[in-house]
């Protein structure tokens, strides 16, 4: 199962990449530490899939621990992402992802 999760996290690096979206500097250590779902009350959601979200799946396929059974992560993509066309390739594969973990597919 990991290994399409490892493929769907490097395609969300890649379009995230792609999309310019991608950041070098962290968010601050108050951001990162954020309680509120997706830390939506201290950065974007794209800086949540970069510095909180990818990094923690990574660490759990790492160490070939449990994956999350039921994630998601698309409705929030589709609803912070609305009316931008140019997200449809990112929803998409956030969307897979979803419905990998949650034995959706």
């Amino acid at each position: 199962m990991s290994l399409y999760t490892e493929k769907q996290l490097r395609l969300i690096e890649a379009e995230l990449k792609r999309l310019q979206l991608w950041q070098d500097q962290p968010p601050s250590a108050e951001a990162m530490a954020d309680p509120t779902p997706f830390a939506c009350e201290s950065m974007t959601f794209e800086q949540w899939l970069q510095f909180i979200f990818l990094p923690k799946m990574g660490e759990i396929i790492a160490v070939n621990g449990a994956l999350p059974s039921q994630i998601a992560l698309a409705p929030m993509a589709e609803h912070v992402w609305q009316g931008r066309g140019e997200m449809r390739v990112l929803i998409t594969i956030i969307n897979q992802l979803d419905e990998h973990l949650s034995g959706s597919k």
